[in-house]
């Protein structure tokens, strides 16, 4: 087998995978007609369609799949290999990749990060902001940060921050005109600043538990966004009620430009964990930044 097969194959492979052109030639760093004109050379000389393609998606043929299914995983072994073999080297280097939501970024990546890299110029992060449970075995990933409640069961997860809150706030002014709800089903009485969760496509239903009693708050109002800088900021603007992480906000309540309410109905939840698949074999590098993760306390 030429090198050209292996480049041929890890190509297809990337396009099968992500069922896209266009996000395999991103990961790959080519071009999306450099890598349409890689595949059609390959189908060429196999003599065989190994992808169906139409305007709006790409599939594996039956001669695709079979040779997805025989080469991906012998592939994927061989990079596992060769980034451990990176791992002997005397200074820990390679690329991770990581998925994560923005506020997870700000609160526990960017403090690790500030703390690992300048040490160690031959590490590279790579993060993508993503409020999705992100499958990262199909996407690919090293690692995500996720709150500890919704990391799935056959994945290793490390604790990386404290328990967190989410609260409710508004401006001053917001209060002022319509008036402060007393319990959460009055804020289906309000003008609510909602979060739209993309793996299901819906809005985050606001959660709350006192004393026993737990309850999800379907919320309307005039703004939707799927991230949490833009909700905070509308609230700043007197825009509408904002469910948001506490330490997101602390600094505004401080300075009274937002305040809290039903705080009692905002109880602690489990804090941000670093999650990777049980069968990863950790390189020097992710065992570092697992260091400087778990440095927080």
């Amino acid at each position: 087998m030429s090198q050209a097969d292996l480049n041929d194959i890890a190509a297809f492979l990337a396009v099968a995978r992500l069922r896209s052109f266009t996000k395999a030639a991103a990961q790959l760093g080519v071009s999306q007609s450099a890598l349409s004109q890689t595949i059609r050379g390959f189908e060429a000389r196999l003599g065989l369609r190994l992808l169906t393609r139409t305007t709006r998606s790409v599939a594996p043929t039956e001669a695709g799949e079979r040779l997805l299914h025989a080469a991906g995983p012998r592939l994927d072994e061989i990079s596992a290999e060769l980034n451990a073999l990176g791992a002997l080297r005397d200074r820990p280097a390679g690329t991770i990749r990581i998925t994560a939501d923005d506020h997870a970024v700000q609160a526990v990546l960017q403090p690790a990060l500030r703390r690992l890299l300048p040490d160690y110029p031959e590490i590279n992060i790579e993060v993508m902001i993503d409020y999705g449970l992100t499958d990262i075995v199909a996407e690919r990933y090293d690692a995500g940060i996720r709150v500890g409640e919704i990391v799935a069961k056959d994945m290793i997860a490390v604790p990386i921050g404290p328990e967190m809150r989410s609260i409710v706030v508004g401006a001053p002014g917001y209060f002022a005109a319509r008036g402060r709800p007393a319990s959460p089903q009055a804020l289906t009485q309000h003008n609510c600043i909602n979060l739209r969760l993309p793996t299901h496509g819906g809005l985050y239903a606001w959660e709350f538990a006192r004393g026993g009693s737990e309850l999800r708050v379907r919320v309307d109002g005039q703004l939707v966004f799927n991230a949490t800088p833009p909700m905070i900021a509308a609230a700043l603007a007197g825009l509408g009620l904002a469910y948001v992480p506490e330490d997101a906000v602390r600094a505004h309540i401080a300075a009274g430009r937002l305040e809290q309410v039903l705080d009692d109905w905002c109880p602690a939840y489990p804090g941000y964990h670093l999650y990777y698949p049980s069968r990863r074999q950790p390189t020097a590098a992710f065992g570092l930044l697992v260091a400087a993760l778990r440095g927080w306390g």
